[in-house]
């Protein structure tokens, strides 16, 4: 069996790499004469690859490639189980018979750990090449371990830190984008005249050892540059619902202004253009040209697509929206919604929304409705649609 796996796709992007890590790594293979040298760090029982200079690509090394560390040169290093020097890999008692050996094409090796500002090892220095080479001794492991210490010293740093944190937060999502671990669930959208279900809304859930709450999901995915590929791939697991609902009833689904203008984006939902889909825009990041996000929306709602903008009347950015982009349907924020039936501001401002989308075409959606003297308020206000506890908590089928 083998004992590399990939995290996910192509190699750490530019931008998460860490030139002073990358020179250390150049002065100890340089300096011992080896082909490859990598950083790694200890995630649950994987090793895994955070930075790589040299050949590695001769030697099957991938940044964000995860080894089972059981399996590994580096855990017995650790243990004292293996010499910090093996300078014949595939003569030596113990790697020869190792799987990695021949995965990674190790003739030979030195390694040293790295720790964290507690003192606890969180992963390896090393350096290998193809060949063996009897020239490696006790010299070239003190010359590994001084590097390793100096790359403590510099992750131990806030700034390191910070960025030791990006490099694992990006294992996390790129084996999230691997194994698709992410999951659909809806939450109902109601008319308020007589409460029947009229659309969903697709929402994505996460293991909660993995993210407590899927915006710190798609964040730290943000964060990694990997947040359109988590996006879209959300937006996969959301379009496989559509089959389950009836024909005549409507399926939103969120998008980043970011993700709904790549090609990518398009490719998937323009094959549901005709099925009552709703593409409803997040924000992570203000909008810096709307004529563009236009033009890329616009193959889509000639399509058929609808578009819904969120949070209204919660602050300037959605009501600029709203300006810019001519939604089908508007979102009443949830702080304006909740305890409407209290305040008179509120149903002011309810009031207001409801005319403003009657002025220009658009529909009225409360969402965050939890009590009966809510919804009662919204509907007497001209609200027609709403969504929220009252109706149902996101569930992972439509009609459960």
């Amino acid at each position: 069996m083998s004992t590399v796996r990939h995290v996910t796709g192509p190699a750490v992007g530019p931008g998460s790499s860490d030139p002073q890590i990358d020179r250390l790594l150049d002065l100890a293979r340089t300096h011992l004469g080896m082909e490859v040298a990598w950083l790694s760090t200890f995630t649950g029982e994987e090793q895994v690859i955070t930075s790589a200079t040299g050949l590695t690509a001769a030697m099957n090394v991938t940044v964000g490639e995860g080894t089972e560390l059981a399996a590994s040169f580096c855990v017995r290093v650790v243990a004292g189980a293996l010499p910090a020097v093996i300078s014949d890999a595939r003569r030596h008692p113990v790697t020869r018979e190792l799987a990695v050996t021949r995965e990674l094409n190790i003739g030979s090796y030195v390694g040293a750990p790295w720790r964290d500002a507690e003192g606890n090892v969180a992963g390896m220095l090393c350096c290998l090449s193809r060949t063996a080479d009897p020239d490696l001794d006790a010299n070239a492991a003190r010359y590994v371990s001084m590097l390793a210490d100096l790359i403590s010293d510099h992750l131990g740093s806030a700034a390191g830190r910070a960025r030791l944190e990006t490099q694992r937060a990006e294992v996390v999502v790129r084996d999230i984008l691997r194994t698709h671990a992410v999951r659909a669930v809806v939450q109902p959208i109601v008319r308020l005249t007589d409460g029947a279900t009229v659309a969903f809304e697709a929402l994505s859930r996460f293991e909660p050892t993995t993210f407590a709450s899927p915006d710190r999901a798609f964040a730290t995915a943000a964060v990694c540059g990997l947040g359109i590929d988590l996006e879209l791939l959300a937006v996969r697991r959301a379009l496989q619902l559509r089959d389950q609902l009836p024909a005549d009833m409507w399926l939103g689904i969120n998008l980043s202004p970011e993700a709904v203008c790549t090609s990518a984006a398009r490719d998937l939902l323009l094959p549901y253009a005709g099925r009552r889909i709703g593409v409803e825009l997040t924000e992570h990041t203000p909008v810096g040209d709307y004529d563009e996000l236009n033009a890329h929306l616009q193959p889509l709602r000639a399509a058929g697509v609808e578009l819904v903008i969120d949070d209204a009347g919660a602050g300037f950015a959605s009501l600029h929206h709203i300006l810019q982009l001519r939604p089908d349907t508007i979102k009443l924020d949830i702080s304006l919604v909740r305890g409407i039936d209290d305040d008179p501001v509120r149903r002011a401002l309810a009031r207001s929304m409801t005319g403003f989308a009657d002025e220009i075409g658009a529909t009225l959606l409360a969402e965050g409705v939890e009590t009966a003297a809510e919804r009662d308020t919204l509907r007497e206000l001209g609200v027609k649609y709403g969504q929220g506890y009252l109706w149902g908590k996101p569930r992972a089928h439509p009609f459960a």
